[in-house]
């Protein structure tokens, strides 16, 4: 971590939406060797957090991180706020703009928190610190003698004085380059549940999100795209689009090959989006489809599956697979499939971009910004420091507004009509033209002893790989792609991780838990497996594959303890009564898995009448390390099983000749509010560093539901969605 710096009197704050006056501390979560007294050097210095109070007594946090819902912006807050015994009614957050001087800005991976936290609290302590020696020097007394609390200094004579009164003497105090962090005994809002800070605007709908931006001159636009990924405009007959009311030009926008570029296509301007979408729905175009005309769903899994049922690249080796087979007292081997999916969040791609000259300005829902005002630069052909990349609240991502193709087919619009323009994507156009969740095979053969035990773990696998989207034609997968295979927590002697290849024909692009979808469902199920073939229970099988207490050896900065992962399974286990008498029919499904460096458990409780799936109850636990806001925590949870059982229920994306089949929410559908079930969230109370939240509680819903379809009836299903086996 860099050290914190007092830059209250400088101009560069003027660049972060700050107003002079303030005291203003920076720093940053990462590690740079020097920090100067000139401009040029902050910039070298490159701070991402910032903080200001003011002495009116607000204090002002830049959010660099984008909100989607998951809190960020509250979370990161807070704790900045408790290390400094800040009044939470006074915190106000404003929002970064896309810019390299903020770090890293990309709001994926569950990382903000774990990133951010230890610089939060020291930024928080730091200012608590500055401000307890300004009231020591205004009092002439022991710094000793005073105390931080809720926005002001109190000294032990009973006098106080509020943080805003002591900004101009604290501008000029020397930062401390030691500071004492709280005791975590003693955290005030760390810890516990925080009501969203941005809650207020979200209720009364001030919140400004992508769709709802609107500038001076603003015209709307709709695209029509190649059905088939990568595909060319031929020919374009505009003239029944131009006769629409409202309808105002029609204009080519260019398809870029490259991991962010537009999909390009004909883009029809008018003065609402309703006549932008019908102008668009008017025009007659003749396409140049690309290669990937051949791409159909049911043929190309039959390839993949071929691959995983012969020998690939071997990811990982520990002892002599082929041996463990030859001695095993029985052997169980299962192949599982899963399709393609889509992001679909309830707010689809959108930006608003005007591009004058040189310069660009744009504003959106976007999860990385930087990556945005990069693309957008290069498509320009500008510098970067032309482009302004201003971040809405986002309607939901999921990993989709992870990636700027949106903002840059809206820039070049802009750019040929010489004006702002909003781009709106259609529900068809979201799940149609999306970044894919890669479609995957996987083959997995166990070897089982006399006692029981496992002797013998073989794991093949087969999916497109994201790394296509960077380096077209690769076909194995990435190294990370396959951490979640090879970091299989089980105590088995002899196991083997092994990748087939796999060609890409759409766009593959992380979404919510990535790759830890495929392999926790085909982990998590064969386990239940093999717990029936050698008779066990499952809960005590899978405790018993686990073995004994130790720190996984991964790849990773933080090591997983299988105990932690052992505590948070027989945890959910007992909350979901997994030991007690169920109603006639119904059956407890287990599935713990260890993503973004937490520890995720679920059971769930279903039963299946006439053939007919019902959820009862889903119980979630999760060790997060230090939990920061247990509220958002809870809801990340709650909301990981609702998207964890829309993926098991109706999941699927296909291709047939090239083009997506699914194009809204009647065939690729999400959970309703009916078939939402009881969910119960145990978070593990932890001093550990805090870990990911967002996306880890995905894996385990589907395959604890598979499980426990299984203990109920008697019938395994090895390939998803379970709409396409009559349950749902």
């Amino acid at each position: 971590m860099a050290p914190i710096k007092n830059i209250s009197r400088r101009g560069f704050i003027k660049g972060i939406g700050l107003a002079s006056g303030g005291l203003v501390l920076a720093s940053s979560a990462y590690s740079f060797s020097n920090f100067g007294s000139k401009e040029e050097d902050i910039l070298e210095f490159n701070p991402n957090l910032f903080v200001q109070l003011n002495s009116n007594g607000s204090l002002i946090l830049v959010a660099s991180r984008s909100e989607m819902g998951q809190g960020v912006r509250t979370s990161l807050t807070s704790v900045i706020a408790d290390e400094m015994e800040a009044d939470w009614d006074k915190v106000i957050v404003k929002q970064a703009t896309g810019d390299a001087k903020y770090g890293n800005q990309n709001t994926d991976g569950s990382r903000s928190v774990r990133t951010l936290f230890e610089t939060m609290r020291k930024m928080g302590a730091t200012v608590k610190a500055v401000l307890i020696t300004a009231a020591a020097k205004s009092w002439k007394v022991p710094e000793s003698e005073c105390i931080a609390k809720n926005h002001f200094i109190i000294h032990s004579s009973g006098k106080k004085i509020g943080f805003g009164d002591l900004v101009e003497i604290a501008k000029e105090i020397s930062i401390p380059e030691n500071v004492i962090l709280k005791d975590p005994k003693d955290f005030k809002f760390i810890g516990k549940k925080l009501p969203s800070i941005d809650v207020e605007n979200l209720s009364n709908g001030s919140a400004v999100f992508g769709l709802d931006k609107r500038v001076p001159n603003m015209k709307f636009a709709a695209i029509k795209r190649c059905s088939v990924a990568f595909g060319t405009v031929k020919s374009v007959d505009k003239t029944e689009a131009l006769k629409i009311n409202g309808v105002l030009d029609v204009v080519e926008v260019p398809m870029l090959i490259k991991a962010f570029g537009p999909l390009g296509g004909v883009a029809v301007i008018a003065t609402n989006t309703w006549a932008a979408f019908k102008g668009r729905d008017a025009l007659k175009i003749e396409w140049n489809y690309s290669k990937n005309t051949s791409y159909n769903s049911e043929t190309f899994m039959d390839s993949i599956t071929a691959n995983v049922h012969k020998p690939g690249k071997v990811e990982k080796s520990i002892g002599n697979i082929d041996n463990a087979f030859k001695k095993a007292n029985k052997t169980h081997e299962a192949t599982y499939k899963l399709p393609h999916l889509a992001h679909a969040p309830m707010e689809v791609p959108n930006a608003v971009v005007s591009v004058k000259g040189d310069i660009c300005e744009v504003w959106a829902p976007i999860q990385s910004p930087q990556a945005a005002r990069r693309e957008v630069a290069n498509f320009l052909e500008t510098d970067q420091s032309n482009v302004t990349i201003n971040v809405t609240f986002l309607g939901g991502g999921f990993g989709r507004k992870a990636k700027p193709d949106f903002i840059v087919e809206a820039t070049a619009v802009s750019k040929a009509i010489n004006g702002p323009v909003q781009v709106v994507w259609s529900r068809e156009d979201d799940i149609q033209h999306s970044y894919y969740h890669t479609v995957s095979s996987q083959f997995l053969k166990g070897a089982i002893d006399k006692n029981g035990k496992v002797t013998g773990w073989l794991h093949r696998f087969a999916l497109p790989t994201i790394g296509s989207t960077f380096t077209p034609g690769r076909d194995l997968p990435q190294p990370w792609e396959a951490r979640s295979a090879t970091d299989v927590p089980y105590d088995i002697p002899n196991l083997q991780i092994e990748a087939g290849k796999a060609d890409a024909h759409v766009r593959i692009g992380w979404l919510r838990s990535v790759i830890n979808i495929p392999h926790g469902f085909a982990i998590n199920v064969f386990a239940d497996e093999l717990a029936h073939e050698a008779g066990k229970d499952p809960l005590e099988f899978r405790l018993n594959l686990i073995g004994k207490d130790r720190i996984q050896e991964t790849k990773d900065a933080y090591k997983y303890d299988t105990s932690k992962l052992k505590h948070v399974l027989k945890t959910a286990a007992k909350n979901a009564g997994y030991d007690k008498q169920l109603p006639e029919g119904h059956a407890i499904g287990l599935a713990v898995h260890y993503s973004f460096y937490s520890h995720v458990a679920a059971a769930i409780e279903v039963s299946v009448t006439n053939g007919k799936l019902t959820i009862h109850k889903i119980s979630v636990v999760i060790d997060c390390g230090t939990a920061i806001n247990r509220d958002t925590i809870t809801a990340q949870m709650e909301g990981a099983a609702i998207f964890g059982m829309s993926l098991a229920y109706y999941g699927k994306i296909t291709a047939k000749d090239g083009a997506i089949e699914q194009s809204n929410f009647h065939n690729y559908q999400v959970l309703r509010m009916p078939n939402a079930p009881k969910i119960q969230v145990e978070i593990v109370n932890s001093n550990d560093k805090p870990t990911g939240v967002g996306e880890p509680g995905v894996p385990v819903i589907a395959p604890a539901i598979i499980n426990a379809i299984f203990k109920a009836t008697g019938k395994r299903y090895r390939t998803l969605p379970l709409s396409d086996h009559g349950l749902v």
